[in-house]
């Protein structure tokens, strides 16, 4: 058997913001389908046990991708820390789908020949606000073949308050806390007004409720990021899409930044054999 190879590239965004991604795959003589990861607020591709978890799709027989959102932060000379958060605060959903959008031509346009991609079989996994922002790109996107979210947002209006938005109008600028870093993370009011702008699109509610296409939604029961509410409410919405719940599962399910071990916490082992024999259905 082949052993696993992981490469890292660098793409320039439609924003012009450069940014990293990488692939990881055990090279075979079938065509493998592919999978697209995106990361959540305040993530990143390599955070955690995300590369263990690509791995051990690799060895399952898929060409994984993973990139850092293009404004998510970090720099192309250091990807595990949030040095550049003027770009954090420039961010917003359509930049993600964007990235998205760019990755996925990116693996298309015959960039990874030497994997023998499935172009049929191209599936996203998003976490958290990228399982939101993939439910709307899966819902639009035809090269998508499948869906599954990962502790899922389903709702960009992030429940602000009247109040905290004419603040943030005012200011120009609302600040996140970041538990594990101390940081004040600067989020600028052009994020909200493209939520306002884009209403109909930048909605996993009403993207959810388009999607003809295999979904599969993934959340734990203890969910203390993401209510575990807001996945029986998206799959309530479409009779098609299927539901699982992780019993005592969190938001990360049971992942920790750093991440030295060797095994996966068994809710997110739970998480990835439920991914993957969704995947290997389709």
């Amino acid at each position: 058997m082949q052993d696993i190879i992981k490469k890292e590239f660098t793409l320039e965004s439609y924003h012009d913001r450069p940014f990293l991604a990488d692939v990881t795959v055990r090279i075979s003589d079938q065509k493998h389908p592919v999978i697209l990861f995106a990361h959540g607020f305040k993530g990143f591709k390599d955070w955690g046990h995300f590369n263990l978890l690509a791995e051990k799709f690799a060895n399952e027989g898929f060409v994984f991708f993973k990139f850092n959102m293009s404004h998510n932060g970090t720099t192309i000379d250091d990807q595990l820390n949030f040095r550049d958060l003027d770009a954090f605060g420039h961010n917003n959903f359509s930049k993600e789908l964007d990235d998205i959008d760019q990755m996925i031509s990116h693996i298309l346009d015959d960039s990874h020949d030497e994997f023998s991609i499935d172009p049929d079989r191209l599936f996203l996994i998003g976490h958290s606000r990228g399982g939101g922002v993939s439910i709307i790109k899966g819902s639009e996107d035809e090269r998508v073949a499948g869906l599954t979210t990962w502790a899922a947002l389903a709702d960009f209006s992030m429940g602000f308050t009247d109040k905290v938005i004419e603040k943030w109008r005012k200011e120009g600028v609302h600040y996140f806390d970041n538990a594990r870093t101390g940081q004040k993370m600067p989020v600028y009011f052009q994020a909200y007004e493209d939520v306002e702008a884009n209403r109909d699109r930048l909605n996993p509610e009403n993207a959810i409720q388009r999607i003809d296409k295999p979904t599969l939604i993934i959340h734990g029961d203890n969910d203390e990021t993401v209510p575990v509410v807001q996945a029986h409410h998206l799959s309530k919405l479409n009779p098609k899409v299927q539901l699982h719940i992780v019993k005592n599962g969190n938001h990360v399910f049971g992942g920790t930044h750093p991440f030295n071990g060797n095994e996966l916490h068994s809710h997110t082992q739970e998480v990835l054999n439920k991914t993957v024999s969704f995947f290997k259905t389709i």
